[in-house]
């Protein structure tokens, strides 16, 4: 097989290593501009996995590569005069230059044509003069571009700047993170060890930082002064070097995410960053072009057709690149809005840096420094109130405090629908229902939506509290609630609007009635979906009404008990219909503007809180974003939202999304809704609860720990498993739970014994 690499990169070298290896016979030439001798990067990182991978691949490159490596295991945090350190980490780095000067020498053994300083041919001139074209030409590939309507390339260019720059300060015992405040706002540097007298130091700040600086308008050695002054403390009287100066001006950039949707056209294939770039701040660009060579030329060698083996390295390594750049979009994403954490406390803030991409978990923390993790967790502890003999725990056993509403932890049973009300009177069922939930171990158990009148139900099966039996109803429960448990219990109190008048959850989920359906209302005349009726826009009067019908539902929910109440203002429901502009087009005071759209959602809130004991808190939830795009409501428009039910009286916003509009297009993953609740905490300055696909205590912990939320609510597994804090708690070997109810202990001794012995056999 005659194959042409175009670009002599680490992708490229690597690919024509692994191919000769597999078959020496094939002829395999790399093409490159630049000289044998040329690097314009500084060092790059590698992981232990990625190491064991080059050595099943080529153990003599990689044994030459890895006595050349720099080893650290720790990672320092420096922010406000404080330096933080965790260890347990793992990382290894090696100059982007020796790099490339041991694959080069391992290429030419095995018999790589080499050509340097070699002007590289667009790639339809070396399509027909070989059987394979592999495309390893970079960030700016030219060949992606030439081949642009078959690759689909998606570039999603970032928002913060960064230059990369080298120094003679070492940074030798870890991985280094400084944040500096400056008069034009934060600038922040990524450093790490590469060989013995070098370190790469990676500046970034955000765009508004770069143009009060004047960056763009400066010169590299203008930068370079700037940025020595600025990280001087840090440097040891060590100078920053650039060796891009090749580039004239400002060598500045910002961080492009690139991926394509198909990589290969004709007998022409992509490889490295020319598919595919993962951001810096994971340091997995190399690992992602190193180990997807090897995948290429093994599909090369073990498929007899090109494009079945193209196809297969599409297939297989697309998923690999979809998972580190999801990891690598929420560290930079970090690093992005970093600016918000920095009110944190450093210990906060270092949890939150080191967990920022998803890779690292709670516990796994713990397995890489206990010491320092358990530190974070004394910490967290005593911030929250615990007294400093009280036994240590993970952040989901802190205790939380609302105005006069104390909870043992912070594990929320979820507001889910039963569909078992019996003409808005809750039953036997939930009674049953919640009672067990409490008896879990949460520390706060929702009820389902509650609604404030019979037409105000999304189904003849909702729950109401709009009738003296329904408020005796929920007495009973709470009355057993406090009398068997030390959860505390809180009212969901909505109205459902234009989702109204529809069949049974199991039935068919928002779809009309079969009969005996009633008149729907909402902000606009807006269906919810064509299958639904046309909802009669709300006058004025039924505004007022409403309003009336919620504060008179809070006040029932006092006297029957409850500890705390929740205005439902999200998913699609008639107060959330309001808030977003998917579903209000009114002309009047109460529509256009996102003032005039929250004008009457604050005057029910208003009518509630006054209606509510004031030392009883009171929550929100929103939907955050309606994930239609530019039309609808934002992340942005969130914080506003919050902010306003803030300045209400609103204790703490439930962070919820969506379910506001047929159209939506979710973006799902684990947490995949705690982000919006990181920044309404961080932004708007008010506790939040975290929802949506969290279901390990490693979840709660991490979001906690790292400020993403003040509470973490559990929904389908509480289904499933009305004890799951408790065998959560289990199975992560918290053993101070007085939780457990009194009868249940014999079971509770069992679950320990047999949850003790399962670890020891894994550290056996």
């Amino acid at each position: 097989m005659r194959i042409a690499c175009l670009g002599g990169g680490p992708a490229g070298l690597y690919f024509a290593i692994s191919m000769k290896l597999r078959d020496p016979s094939h002829e395999v030439t790399v093409i490159e501009r630049n000289r044998a001798d040329d690097t314009f990067g500084w060092g790059v990182v590698l992981s232990d996995e990625t190491l064991a991978n080059l050595a099943a691949n080529d153990p003599i490159s990689a044994a030459v590569i890895k006595d050349n490596f720099a080893y650290w295991d720790d990672i320092a945090l420096h922010v406000r005069g404080q330096r933080i350190l965790s260890s347990g980490h793992g990382f290894c780095g090696i100059g982007r230059k020796t790099l490339l000067i041991l694959l080069q020498a391992r290429a030419k053994e095995l018999g790589v044509d080499l050509r340097f300083e070699t002007e590289v041919a667009s790639a339809e001139d070396y399509r027909h003069a070989y059987d394979v074209v592999v495309a390893a030409d970079g960030l700016n590939s030219k060949t992606r571009m030439l081949y642009a309507d078959a690759f689909q390339p998606d570039i999603d260019q970032r928002l913060c700047q960064f230059v990369w720059l080298g120094t003679h300060q070492t940074f030798n015992d870890a991985f280094t993170f400084i944040f500096e405040e400056t008069e034009h706002g934060w600038v922040w540097a990524h450093a790490y060890q590469f060989d013995d007298n070098t370190a790469t130091f990676i500046v970034e700040c955000a765009q508004d930082t770069f143009d009060k600086w004047g960056f763009g308008d400066k010169s590299q050695a203008d930068t370079i002064a700037i940025c020595q002054d600025i990280f001087r403390d840090h440097l040891g009287g060590h100078a920053l070097m650039t060796n891009a100066n090749h580039i004239r001006g400002s060598a500045w950039l910002r961080f492009p995410r690139v991926l394509c949707e198909r990589w290969h056209h004709e007998n022409v294939v992509l490889l490295g960053d020319a598919a595919a770039t993962a951001h810096f701040s994971i340091g997995s660009g190399t690992k992602l072009a190193l180990e997807s060579a090897v995948a290429l030329a093994d599909l090369l060698h073990q498929e007899p057709k090109r494009e079945t083996a193209f196809a297969r390295y599409q297939e297989e390594r697309r998923l690999e690149v979809l998972r580190l750049q999801s990891a690598a979009r929420n560290s930079l994403e970090w690093f992005e809005t970093v600016e918000r954490y920095f009110d944190l406390d450093p210990v906060q803030l270092n949890y939150s840096m080191l967990t920022r991409s998803q890779r690292i978990s709670h516990e796994n923390l713990r397995d890489r420094d206990k010491a320092w993790l358990e530190g974070a967790e004394r910490w967290f502890m005593t911030q929250a109130g615990a007294t400093r003999d009280a036994p240590l725990r993970p952040p989901m056993f802190a205790p939380f405090q609302l105005r006069g509403m104390a909870l043992k932890n912070r594990i929320v049973v979820s507001p889910m629908a039963q569909y078992k009300a019996v003409d808005g009177c809750p039953t036997d069922w939930h009674l049953i229902h919640y009672g067990e939930r409490a008896k879990g171990g949460a520390g706060l158990v929702y009820t389902e939506m509650t609604c404030v009148s019979a037409e105000g139900r999304i189904t003849p099966g909702c729950p109401g509290l709009y009738a003296p039996e329904h408020e005796a109803a929920w007495a009973r429960l709470t009355a057993f609630v406090h009398g068997e448990t030390d959860a505390r219990i809180c009212c969901q109190i909505g109205h459902s609007g234009r989702k109204g008048s529809t069949q049974l959850g199991w039935e068919r989920m928002d779809a009309p009635l079969a009969s005996g359906n009633w008149d729907v209302l909402s902000a606009s005349a807006i269906p919810w979906s064509p299958e639904n009726p046309t909802p009669r826009e709300i006058t004025r009067p039924e505004m007022d009404t409403i309003r009336d019908e919620f504060a008179a539902s809070a006040a029932m929910a006092a006297r029957a008990g409850f500890d705390m109440i929740e205005l439902h203002a999200a998913h699609g429901y008639l107060v959330s219909s309001f808030l977003s502009p998917v579903s209000n087009i009114r002309t009047d005071d109460y529509g256009g503007s996102p003032e005039n759209r929250l004008r009457w959602p604050l005057e029910v809130f208003a009518a509630m809180r006054n209606t509510w004991p004031d030392d009883r808190p009171m929550s929100v939830r929103i939907s955050a974003h309606d994930w239609v795009g530019d039309a609808g409501l934002t992340p942005q428009d969130a914080v506003q939202i919050a902010q306003a039910f803030k300045s209400a009286g609103a204790d703490l916003i439930d962070v919820s999304a969506g379910q506001t509009s047929i159209d939506a297009k979710p973006v799902y993953g684990r947490m995949f809704q705690t982000p919006f609740s990181d920044r309404i905490r961080n932004e708007a300055g008010i506790s939040t609860m975290a929802v949506g696909n969290i279901y390990e205590a490693d979840h709660a912990n991490s979001i906690l720990m790292a400020g993403r939320a003040d509470l973490v609510a559990i929904g389908r597994p509480h289904l499933a498993d009305p004890y799951w804090t408790l065998r959560e708690a289990t199975r992560i070997g918290d053993r101070a739970a007085p939780d457990w109810p009194l009868p249940y202990l014999a079971g509770r001794d069992q679950a320990w014994r047999l949850a003790d012995r399962d670890a020891e056999a894994i550290r056996a």
